[in-house]
């Protein structure tokens, strides 16, 4: 994935309109987006949506839904699970302790709905709170399910007393660069893909163009969206282009010629194993 576009899971027209976006991935808002007052009628269109579109070759469909703690998160699950989305995105997430809960509640509701099992994954947003920078560690090994670790800027600026998380320039201020580059190495150390938080200002296309090509240089695999109007902009930043592609090949190809080779030469430039490792990934994200 490349993508991510954010759809309040209330708004049928903005529902369907997703499904062209060209995003690699929607998310069917339960959270943020829907007032308290319309909580059941996005669960009963959200729902109806994913069962309507089952067999739609489209993005993946993925489900964000209140917070565990909120206690709203159960009726979420367990209206949805049944119409089979491709992941949960768990907001405000806490931890690898939230990632079990999350997990043995799918698996659960996975027998009732008579659903494959382990079929959900479950996709995180942290931190979007303070004590959750403290939590990226634990995210290794806390489920099958985990598909990749999000961050978000928002929740987590009003949540320290930020009165901006931007700078004049644009870029984040430090205490959000910090929660960035731990959202990064966390995913990391998990074997998952790392997905940068949404640009808000959706008429700056130029601001999130750069934003998404500095993510996609630092190692972020996608980034969310709020606006249809960012997708491409996005999955532009996110796909390597021909030149990245040309180089991986040669160093791949330098290294099957020389199998046992730490280092190898390539236009008068050292590349090591570290290089193997780059290449191979931008090929993968290239056939993406």
């Amino acid at each position: 994935m490349r993508s991510l576009l954010f759809v309040p899971g209330d708004d049928e027209k903005k529902l369907g309109k997703a499904l062209a976006s060209g995003a690699d991935g929607i998310i069917l808002d339960l959270e943020d987006s829907v007032a308290a007052e319309r909580k059941s009628a996005a669960r009963v269109a959200t729902r109806a949506f994913l069962v309507q579109n089952r067999e739609h070759r489209g993005p993946k469909r993925f489900v964000r839904v209140n917070p565990l703690a909120s206690g709203l998160a159960l009726a979420d699950l367990a209206a949805i699970v049944g119409a089979r989305p491709d992941g949960i995105v768990l907001p405000k997430a806490a931890g690898a302790d939230e990632i079990r809960a999350l997990d043995h509640y799918l698996a659960a509701l996975e027998v009732r709905e008579d659903a494959p099992a382990g079929a959900i994954a479950i996709l995180p947003i942290a931190p979007e709170t303070a004590a959750a920078m403290f939590s990226f560690a634990s995210y290794a090994g806390a489920s099958a399910r985990l598909c990749g670790i999000m961050w978000g800027c928002e929740d987590l600026a009003a949540d320290v007393g930020a009165l901006a998380n931007r700078g004049p320039d644009g870029a984040h201020l430090e205490p959000f660069r910090l929660a960035r580059s731990l959202c990064l190495f966390g995913a990391a150390a998990a074997g998952v893909i790392a997905i940068d938080t949404v640009f808000t200002d959706f008429r700056d296309d130029a601001g999130l163009e750069r934003e998404a090509r500095a993510a996609a240089l630092c190692g972020f695999a996608a980034k969310a969206a709020i606006h249809p109007g960012q997708i491409a902009t996005i999955n532009a930043a996110f796909t390597p282009d021909d030149a990245a592609v040309a180089w991986a090949r040669q160093v791949i190809a330098a290294f099957d010629d020389k199998p046992d080779a730490g280092v190898v030469g390539i236009d008068g430039k050292m590349i090591d194993r570290p290089h193997l490792r780059t290449a191979q990934r931008i090929l993968d994200r290239a056939g993406r």
